[in-house]
């Protein structure tokens, strides 16, 4: 009996690894609107349509020119790289192959 428990685990934990994960490997894209904006810093928070806000921190080779926006701009950021969603952080940094574009939404 205890063998046929053990089988039975070990068939249950390869099926496990057989279930895909959560989205959070893919990009990241949020749309919204510009509420806080410090280019100096490379730092934008931005509120999306659900009320939310999202903090973001350029790092100084993501090549992200945060001058050429201000608040009030509808922007979509996107985050090219697998970012666990239940991550709490100060600022979500932007790194290279990040992108931060007027919104036309």
């Amino acid at each position: 009996m205890p063998a046929r428990i053990i089988g039975f685990l070990l068939v249950a934990a390869f099926a496990v690894t057989l279930v895909p994960g959560p989205a959070a490997a893919e990009e990241r894209t949020v749309f919204g609107t510009i509420v806080r904006l410090d280019p100096a810093r490379g730092e934008l928070v931005v509120r999306d349509a659900a009320g939310a806000s999202w903090s973001y921190k350029a790092e100084a080779d993501a090549g992200i020119d945060l001058s050429v926006f201000r608040p009030g701009d509808r922007v979509k950021v996107s985050i090219g790289r697998a970012t666990p969603l239940n991550m709490i952080t100060a600022a979500d940094p932007l790194r290279k192959g990040d992108r931060v574009e007027k919104a036309a939404y």
